[in-house]
């Protein structure tokens, strides 16, 4: 009997052993099975952003950390404008977001066009002022939470601080793209290849931060603090090539140079947006009426539609289908302005406008739902296509040695345009066709101030000859 158990237990251990082996054998699986989308993903991700040379180049890196930035801004927004707009009734939330405007928007119009000069004079810490950024605006998401989950008024302070933080890493941005170009690419091309990451990151990030707000108020702030986390170790692994700074300058507006006295304005006497020819200029005021308007659509929209929603849809979902219009139209305009690159800018910025004008005019004339949702995909397919070629023309014309600075002082004007439109858009009469009449009057100005001048510049074609991507 004894012998009989001895020569069984090695057949137990190997069958005990056998159940035990297929058993992590189904847990490793299993494993697998759950780890392969996501390293799958990443993967492909990766390999999207590193495509022709932007991975050699650092680029790959600045187009993932330009999507963290944007998804961890969306959170924000999300988190923002559920308290300050869906919260409370209709007419006390047009003072919320008024008394937003004033304490957050206007206050950045000021400080706006001090960051630029200001992160000129440090070009040789780009990347830790970019970790700065998404450092500063991780703790004013926590700060935000709390004001969020006790009704403070830190939140207005702290939202012009994320608004602050936010300008200043698209400045160090601005300044790290030409410092990062593949062989044989352009900077549009660049440019809109870090933008359609950063709209694709909104896209999927918003529904998140939607999701999370169900759980609470204050969640979509924690995502934005762990992303803006992740954003700040992510802005060190850029190539220590985009803390250079050879060959490179300010670049100064006219209306700077009238503040700058006896040194200083000798010192201010280089190439700048004013000394390049009209085409810059006029493309700025294009693009300036069309980010007017897509300041005002934000805020007049959002209201209308509050009260008076798309047929059959809640309000939310009314607001929800016109923010999807809008994002897809911008992507649709990043791509194509990728496609067409510096392919005659003058009259491509033309063209859009004269199309959002166009589709504002028709909208005005027979309002209705569908059309609301076409004038809002429109317009930002509109604003992508014509930004990208005020690139184009500032990559053209202005100086290399003065470039960088010259895009940060155009976003600083474009932002104050977005500003003043979402300001008229908060006092509007919520009438769909007056509104839309205004809509098209805003984009009916900057198009017809800006037409014969950049006509005129194309026909003329005295600029130099750009780079071919």
């Amino acid at each position: 009997m004894k012998h009989v158990a001895t020569a069984r237990s090695p057949q137990r251990a190997v069958g005990v052993g056998s159940g035990a082996g297929r058993m992590r054998g189904a847990v490793r699986s299993v494993g697998r099975a759950l780890h392969l989308p996501v390293t799958g993903t990443a993967r492909g991700i990766r390999k999207a952003t590193h495509a022709h040379g932007a991975g050699e180049s650092g680029l790959g890196k600045l187009i993932e950390l330009h999507a963290v930035n944007g998804a961890g801004d969306v959170m924000i927004t999300v988190a923002l404008a559920s308290t300050v707009f869906f919260s409370v009734p209709t007419d006390e939330a047009r003072g919320r977001v008024a008394l937003y405007l004033a304490i957050t928007m206007a206050p950045f119009t000021v400080l706006a066009p001090v960051i630029g000069p200001l992160l000129d004079r440090l070009p040789h810490g780009r990347r830790a002022a970019m970790a700065g950024s998404m450092l500063a605006r991780a703790l004013l998401a926590l700060i935000i939470s709390g004001a969020v989950a006790g009704g403070s008024l830190e939140l207005y302070p702290a939202a012009l601080g994320v608004l602050v933080a936010s300008k200043a890493y698209g400045v160090v941005r601005s300044a790290v793209v030409p410092r990062l170009l593949p062989p044989r690419f352009s900077l549009v091309k660049a440019n809109s290849r870090v933008t359609l990451a950063g709209l694709l990151a909104t896209g999927v990030a918003a529904p998140i931060g939607a999701g999370l707000h169900a759980v609470g108020d204050p969640w979509p702030l924690y995502g934005a603090f762990v992303i803006f986390v992740a954003g700040t170790f992510l802005s060190f692994t850029l190539p220590p090539k985009v803390d250079s700074a050879k060959g490179e300058d300010v670049a100064l507006l006219a209306a700077d140079e009238e503040h700058l006295h006896g040194p200083l304005r000798k010192e201010a006497k280089r190439p700048g947006l004013r000394t390049v020819g009209p085409a810059v200029t006029h493309a700025l005021g294009a693009n300036a009426a069309l980010r007017c308007l897509s300041g005002f659509l934000i805020f007049f929209l959002a209201f209308l539609l509050r009260e008076h929603p798309l047929t059959g849809e809640s309000a939310a979902v009314s607001l929800g289908i016109v923010g999807v219009a809008a994002g897809a139209g911008n992507a649709l305009g990043t791509a194509v302005g990728s496609w067409l690159r510096s392919r005659a800018p003058e009259i491509i910025i033309v063209a859009a406008v004269a199309l959002v004008l166009g589709t504002a005019v028709v909208a005005a004339l027979f309002f209705g739902a569908f059309l609301v949702a076409v004038l809002a995909a429109v317009a930002g397919f509109g604003q992508a296509l014509a930004k990208l070629s005020l690139d184009a023309l500032i990559q053209r014309d202005v100086p290399e040695l003065v470039r960088t600075s010259a895009f940060a002082r155009s976003e600083t004007l474009l932002q104050v345009a977005w500003v003043f439109g979402g300001a008229v858009g908060i006092v509007m009469p919520l009438n769909g066709t007056l509104g839309l009449v205004v809509a098209a009057v805003i984009v009916a100005a900057g198009w017809l101030a800006t037409l014969r001048g950049l006509l005129g510049s194309a026909r003329h074609g005295t600029h130099p000859r750009p780079r071919v991507a």
